[in-house]
């Protein structure tokens, strides 16, 4: 199938197919005699699997690992769980720096009145006029 047929089948843009092709994530695909880009079925199912990973946050590094250890047969599954559990532990600490922020934020939208005068505790809290109560 052609660029267009992948993409729909997968869900990954034709752009996307052609970066991950020219970064090495996917082979690069055979030419047909009009020149066209021509996926097979095991094109389609690895641009689904990295699609998948993508959707679960993993970096291009990381898919390039799944992708590895998905390819080797002997793989162990606990190399597997390792990378995954890694991942975790990096989403769980994005999840709590958005948290952190959407408190201070929070925090600063209940400051401020709203109403028509210039003051607010927002934009004197970007300004650096008042301290930003969390780390960031």
């Amino acid at each position: 199938m052609q660029i267009g047929e992948a993409s729909g089948a997968t869900g990954v843009s034709a752009k996307m197919i052609r970066h991950y092709e020219a970064i090495g994530l996917i082979p690069a695909a055979g030419r047909r005699d009009s020149n066209y880009r021509d996926y097979g079925a095991e094109d389609i199912h690895r641009l689904g699997f990295i699609r998948r990973a993508r959707d679960l946050g993993f970096s291009i590094d990381e898919i390039r690992n799944l992708l590895r250890l998905w390819a080797d047969r002997r793989r162990s599954s606990r190399d597997v769980k390792a990378l995954a559990l890694n991942h975790l532990a990096e989403l769980d600490g994005k999840i709590a720096l958005l948290n952190e922020m959407r408190g201070t934020l929070a925090h600063l939208a209940d400051c401020c009145d709203g109403g028509d005068r210039p003051d607010c505790p927002i934009i004197e809290s970007l300004a650096g006029a008042a301290p930003l109560h969390h780390r960031h």
